[in-house]
């Protein structure tokens, strides 16, 4: 929320208010699971008028759409920047994913399990998975060069690596497995964990 506000201050008034009904819907999603998202509760908590709505988006289907698409870009951009961080690439990224789901658990619910009533949320989530897939394919091709696998292995293995980081992460956060969250009390093990899975799996 306070990334979409950023740039607030300097934007149009119609600008302002878009992304005023954007911040809305993910204060409302950081609470409350995506199908239960109205247009009326959306407009009640960016204090505009229920008609003001549709001048900047069609539905709540959109709405949600376009709040997920942004979080994933987001997302994309906390991980970016940690892989320039000092030390080891795939611990720090790893670390920053970890951070992001357990900060915005309501909104990685919507775009891990948004469901069929939801096409917009699970566009917005496989965008996420393939984007992310090919930076980590990119960056394994130019550290192991020629001795790196084939490129759609690769991106095979980094689906399957992320799928099961996902599953994890929804497990302990989300749904809050008790057996998983009796066996995470230690973050940093848990880091090491999935920093290991990454790099095995994705070595020549």
């Amino acid at each position: 929320m306070d990334w979409l506000l950023r740039d607030r201050a300097e934007m149009r008034k119609r600008d302002r208010t878009r992304t005023d009904l954007m911040v809305a819907c993910a204060r409302f999603l950081a609470q409350q699971p995506l199908e239960r998202l109205t247009v009326s509760a959306t407009c009640k908590l960016a204090g505009v008028a229920h008609g003001t709505f549709y001048l900047h988006f069609s539905d709540r289907n959109v709405l949600a759409g376009a709040v997920l698409s942004a979080f994933a870009d987001y997302v994309q951009l906390r991980m970016r920047a940690a892989t320039r961080g000092a030390g080891d690439a795939a611990r720090n990224t790893t670390a920053a994913y970890m951070r992001i789901f357990e900060e915005n658990a309501g909104l990685m619910k919507s775009m891990v399990v948004g469901g069929d009533a939801f096409p917009e949320a699970r566009a917005a989530f496989q965008r996420l998975n393939h984007d992310w897939s090919q930076t980590v394919v990119r960056a394994e091709q130019k550290r192991k060069g020629t001795a790196a696998r084939p490129e759609p292995d690769l991106m095979r293995r980094a689906y399957a690596l992320g799928g099961m980081v996902d599953q994890y992460l929804t497990a302990l956060f989300v749904t809050r497995d008790p057996w998983i969250n009796s066996l995470s009390q230690d973050p940093e093990a848990v880091l090491e964990m999935f920093t290991d899975i990454w790099k095995r799996g994705m070595a020549p």
